[in-house]
Formats: C-alpha cells, structure tokens, sequence
C-alpha cells in the first residue's frame, strides 16, 4: 500500500487581510474566509477541511501577506 502525504497549514489570522487568494486556488477546498476578524478589521482564511489537505503549497504560495505555513506529513 503506497503512503500518501497529508497536511496541514497555519495561517496567521492577525496578518490576514482576506483576500481569498488562498481559498481561490485550493483544489481540495480546505480553506475559506470566515465570519472571523482581526484586530486590523480584516475577515479571516481558516483552514477548516483538514482531512482533504494535501500540502500542496499552492495557498502559501499565492498568498501575497506570506501568512500561510505549510506542514506536510507521511503516513507510514
């Protein structure tokens, strides 16, 4: 049986500015802007559909504030 990576990501709300670039450009749809604001007023990304991330990357990189790690991990 082949391992398959899964992950997670870690947004940094406070630094968010909402522009749903992330959200945009994840096929898995694990990301959405929430009902959530920062202290700056902004709404949210939140990672909310753990189970179908693949840590891609993809929303770290089209994220133009930098606020998004990515954690991959292999199932063993």
């Amino acid at each position: 049986m082949e391992s398959m990576a899964k992950g997670e990501i870690v947004i940094n709300q406070e630094l968010c500015k909402g522009c749903g670039y992330c959200v945009k450009f994840c096929s898995r749809g694990c990301i959405i802007i929430g009902d959530k604001f920062n202290a700056q007023g902004y709404p949210v990304a939140q990672f909310t559909q753990v189970e179908n991330c693949t840590a891609c990357e993809v929303c770290a990189w089209m994220c133009p504030e930098s606020v998004i790690e990515v954690y991959k991990y292999q199932r063993v």
